[in-house]
């Protein structure tokens, strides 16, 4: 669903909502209404009135509910049947609203974790899933603007001198709204479903399959590196995941953590392609737009261009890669301007074709982050500056010309002819999210030096957001307004805490995650000091930079966050494993159970009856249904450990002993409905 909210401009708007229901056959809406009221002639009015509701555009089963007791239509079945029959007789549709103006950055990012989680339950529909599914492309009317009008010449937050800021990211277009017009429910003054989807000029929907729409993405989000080719640009006037960071599009800023995401969905793209050796099929806009990135890598050339500063310290964009990124800027805005419909027309890739055109990116993407180790971080130890990665960056215009003409509040609008690169304290989330990237040796390394930097809190044993940001300019945004340890400001924000503790489990690190486990997550840290049930997580935990002591450690903001969500998938590498279901050499199913458990957490079997018996264990449930539990002698540490064997009990009565769950055994398990439990011995 999430990837058929993707936009043909690689973006997606910012509140989803639930899905949404339609039945278009007259036929089924009248068998429908007929089966929930009756045939009796005394019943027509209410069939028609039902058979209108449920053929009268998209629903919701809320929606049915209130519309079905506003006409005081009577059922003869029940109220759930009908929705039970209603749901199974329609199509379902992902649905959103486009709310305010700009776009973030990150959100594609989550794609790959959502792909990643179904192929670990579903790997052996993985073909079926990228090229055979058609999706759609959401459809907004907000769009991004080109550079010329929104780079705009201001004074500075102190009033002391120029400098170009990016404003009015984007606009609401008015032919889009007008085309949108034509999807307007009559009955209902609504706007249908398939307003918000994107048609080609002939009104055709057009639609992709996943791994074209996961190219299309990739595409473009390399086509929107900023000049140094290190992250990729806040163009659309929303940051990333660091909300709080709001001012850093103003700044022409950009992300690395969205650099290292293109580059994981780069690589997924490159192995599937050649796995299955399958062609694809794009939009002709974006193959224009493809042969305009690789004319303009043919003119960068190989050269590295590592950046070199100024005698005062600046790093200055080479005017060669300054060029590459102009002309790149501008073909991704004639895309845009092309896409406001899609002409129809497509241009077929090969799967050498593809892994060709991403290993020449994936090479240019290792330079630009080779680029930003280089250019660092402020406030932090040169020492380590090539190790720890910095996240952000902004690009302060150095040369301009003024267009002649103006914004609404009379800023002039200029283009930028040269640049240098500006730099930010250290984040958190560069960290968690390179860590993506890197086997456990790098990991290693960059571990011990983080634990070592500003963003290690070594009074409360956490890590915070941000390394101190004292000095920094005001332009970054909200953060800069809170005091130090104190909400976006080098407070601890669990969310993102939790997501680095979830790299070093998936590294393999299990003696450095468990240290930190007991210093950082909830269940282990004392509940008097955070101020509340150690069940309930907060948006950020007060650091030891605030200023009053008696706060530190207090939990803030109780809310369900992030850290729920990062928390599960712990719990899932801690209990379950990394891959739950494989397919071996054969192509055929299996399943194996590999946890990473310390011994601590081992108990006592209180149903052991004989010395044979192991006296120790840890019981689970699997899907929330087969009871799990594994056995040992000793308690001992399971780190990525597999079991001797399983004895795997069947909802019939009947018991299974097995060295290895393979083939029809571990499909039922996956449908679980056939499976009690599943004892595992090591």
């Amino acid at each position: 669903m999430f990837l058929s909210l993707i936009q043909a401009d690689g973006y997606n708007p910012l509140s989803v909502e639930a899905v949404v229901f339609s039945i278009d056959d007259p036929e089924v809406c009248l068998r429908l209404a007929t089966n929930a009221v009756g045939f009796a002639d005394g019943h027509r009015a209410q069939r028609e009135a039902l058979a209108s509701i449920l053929c009268d555009g998209e629903f919701r089963p809320g929606q049915l509910v209130e519309m079905i007791e506003e006409q005081s239509i009577f059922l003869m079945t029940s109220l759930s049947s009908l929705i039970d029959d209603v749901a199974a007789a329609s199509k379902v549709s992902p649905a959103a609203v486009t709310e305010g103006a700009g776009f973030a950055a990150d959100h594609w990012t989550y794609i790959m974790d959502l792909l990643s989680s179904y192929l670990q339950i579903y790997p052996d529909r993985e073909e079926y899933l990228l090229f055979s599914n058609k999706l759609t492309y959401y459809y907004s009317h907000r769009v991004v603007s080109p550079r010329k009008n929104k780079y705009v010449l201001s004074k500075s937050y102190n009033g002391e001198w120029l400098h170009v800021r990016q404003l009015d990211a984007t606009y609401k277009s008015t032919e889009r709204v007008e085309y949108m017009r034509r999807y307007v429910n009559s009955a209902s003054g609504w706007y249908k479903n398939e307003a918000s989807i994107q048609h080609d000029v002939e009104g055709n929907i057009f639609r992709s399959s996943a791994i074209e729409k996961l190219f299309l993405l990739a595409t473009i989000k390399f086509a929107t590196r900023d000049p140094f080719g290190m992250g990729i640009e806040y163009e659309a006037g929303k940051p990333g995941w660091n909300t709080a960071l709001n001012g850093i599009s103003s700044m022409l800023g950009s992300g690395l953590p969205e650099t290292y995401e293109l580059k994981i969905l780069l690589r997924y793209i490159h192995d599937a392609i050649l796995k299955f050796s399958r062609s694809i099929t794009v939009p002709k806009e974006l193959a224009v737009l493809i042969e305009k990135i690789s004319t303009a890598l043919d003119e960068l050339g190989d050269n590295e261009h590592m950046p070199i500063h100024d005698a005062e310290g600046i790093f200055k964009v080479p005017q060669p890669l300054f060029l590459y990124w102009d002309a790149v800027a501008t073909a991704r805005e004639e895309y845009r301007t092309e896409t406001a419909l899609f002409s129809g027309e497509t241009r077929e890739y090969s799967s050498d074709d593809i892994a060709k055109l991403v290993r020449r990116w994936m090479k240019q993407i290792g330079l630009g982050i080779n680029r930003a180790h280089v250019i660092g971080s402020h406030g932090h130890d040169q020492k380590v500056a090539a190790v720890i990665t910095p996240t952000y960056f902004s690009y302060n215009v150095t040369k301009w010309e003024e267009t002649g003409f103006h914004n609404d509040e009379g800023h002039p609008f200029c283009v930028a002819k040269e640049m240098a690169v500006g730099k930010f304290p250290l984040f958190l989330e560069g960290v968690a999210r390179v860590m993506k990237t890197m086997d456990k040796k790098q990991a290693t390394v960059l571990y011990e030096h983080v634990k070592q930097s500003g963003l290690r809190d070594n009074e409360l044993k956490m890590y915070t957001l941000s390394s101190t940001l004292v000095g920094q300019s005001y332009d970054m945004g909200r953060m800069m307004g809170f005091s130090s340890g104190w909400l976006e400001n080098q407070s601890v924000w669990m969310d993102q805490s939790y997501k680095y503790y979830l790299e070093l489990i998936k590294k393999g690190m299990f003696d450095q995650f468990f240290e930190e486990m007991r210093s950082g997550m909830l269940p282990f840290i004392d509940g008097q000091k955070y101020g509340r049930s150690v069940m309930e997580c907060s948006s950020f935990i007060v650091s030891s930079a605030f200023e009053d002591s008696n706060l530190r450690g207090r939990g803030v903001l109780a809310r369900l966050s992030g850290s729920a969500a990062e928390f599960l998938s712990i719990w899932k590498l801690m209990f379950i494993g990394d891959t739950l279901f494989q397919l071996n050499e054969g192509g055929e199913l299996e399943m194996q159970l590999v946890p990473s458990l310390p011994a601590w957490l081992f108990r006592e079997n209180e149903f052991a009856q004989s010395p044979a018996d192991k006296k120790y264990v840890i019981r689970f449930k699997l899907f929330s249904s087969i009871n799990v539990a594994y056995f040992a002698a000793t308690p001992k540490d399971l780190f990525g450990v597999k079991p001797l064997r399983y004895t795997i009990g069947l909802r019939d009565g009947s018991i299974m002993s097995v060295d290895t769950i393979s083939s029809t055994l571990a499909a039922n398990i996956r449908k679980v409905v056939f499976i009690d439990y599943i004892h595992a011995y090591f």
